[in-house]
């Protein structure tokens, strides 16, 4: 008898137990339609005709879809498909369907001049990385407030912690700059904003939002495991 009333609580304590939806959680899932359709309709509905390509919108919503597991509204995306001289940065709130900034952004010096063209996960590379990254915590450094990012594909940008690739505001990254040389400045590989956009835009995107920085390079599209 001991060993049956042994069996049955062996069996109830090990069973396998599943999370069930609260009307907590439900509530906090953003309603975003998914659907190849939707992607065209939100950016239809967000007036990004004429300031963002839509094959840039569409690769960056695509990886919303499959990496955004925290439901978190913020997209932000990086297009170095266009010079350094045009602001490229965008940060979008998907739920809302609201453009909160539009922002000069800065590459790495080894990845070109006023275009970025080459790109490296390399420590040392002083060139930028592409793909998705997941924004992280703030801190006070050598280029001042700045936010750390979490590569989310192995191979390509996954070494963004070893490298020290952040988000921070520089002097080099200015309309001014672009008026004396043509281009911005250029980094050891971060993405830099303008100083006086740096703080607000780390402040809206830290914290497990979603980064999606493009070119539309065959290497990057051949390795990417999201697109």
């Amino acid at each position: 008898m001991r060993k049956v009333q042994f069996t049955i609580l062996l069996i109830v304590f090990s069973a396998p137990t599943f999370p069930t939806g609260t009307k907590e959680s439900r509530k906090n899932i953003p309603k975003i339609d998914f659907s190849c359709s939707g992607c065209e309709l939100l950016y239809e509905q967000m007036k990004l005709e004429g300031l963002i390509q839509f094959n840039t919108f569409k690769a960056a919503y695509t990886g919303y879809i499959k990496l955004n597991i925290q439901n978190n509204p913020l997209l932000t995306v990086i297009d170095f498909n266009l010079p350094s001289s045009k602001k490229r940065m965008y940060v979008l709130n998907l739920v809302k369907k609201e453009v909160l900034f539009v922002s000069y952004v800065s590459h790495g010096r080894n990845s070109g001049g006023n275009y970025a063209t080459s790109f490296s996960n390399r420590n040392g590379s002083h060139q930028s990385s592409l793909g998705f990254y997941r924004t992280a915590g703030t801190y006070e450094g050598g280029n001042g407030y700045s936010l750390l990012l979490d590569g989310l594909e192995e191979g390509i940008n996954d070494q963004a912690r070893p490298r020290a690739i952040v988000i921070h505001g520089a002097d080099y990254c200015s309309e001014e700059v672009i008026r004396s040389s043509g281009r911005l400045g250029r980094s050891f590989g971060c993405p830099a904003l303008p100083r006086e956009l740096a703080k607000p835009i780390i402040n809206t995107i830290k914290g497990r939002s979603l980064l999606f920085i493009y070119a539309n390079q065959s290497d990057y599209l051949a390795m990417s495991e999201v697109l």
